[in-house]
């Protein structure tokens, strides 16, 4: 049996800020804004962010801290031209997923408040990726479409 095709029973004002040419582009600058301003501040200060990648346990840092750079920064752009959206989404969804393991291992931790929030970090992250795989599925549904 054939399916009837959804009612779009979306509000007339959502409905204009959805369809507002700059709503997409804006939406993918808030989602990769971290990334950016990660990317910037670690190239303004190469000693912090050596020791970012120490802390975390990452060697060699300048070679860690480098490939992070590259990825906040190239990520983003790739993004916003709307250009190999798939490989900058790709970029920053591998980061961020790696990063979340690395950065908060919830699991690894005793009971408590540090734990609640480690463990809220990482979920918050697999949000993110979550976002960049809906980026690039977007990205090439509007090149099919296109």
């Amino acid at each position: 049996m054939a399916s009837l095709p959804p009612i779009d029973r979306t509000p007339s004002l959502v409905g204009a800020v959805l369809d507002f040419t700059p709503t997409a582009f804006l939406a993918r600058l808030l989602l990769v804004s971290a990334y950016l301003v990660g990317g910037i501040d670690k190239l303004g200060d190469w000693p912090a962010a050596l020791a970012e990648q120490a802390h975390f346990g990452l060697t060699p840092p300048a070679l860690w801290a480098a490939l992070t750079i590259a990825v906040e920064l190239i990520g983003p752009l790739l993004i916003l031209s709307g250009r190999l959206v798939w490989l900058g989404a790709g970029m920053l969804g591998v980061f961020t997923f790696f990063a979340a393991l690395v950065a908060n291992a919830f699991w690894a931790m005793p009971d408590g408040p540090e734990r609640f929030g480690a463990m809220n970090a990482f979920f918050e992250h697999m949000g993110l990726v979550g976002g960049f795989v809906l980026v690039a599925v977007l990205a090439r549904k509007g090149q099919r479409d296109a």
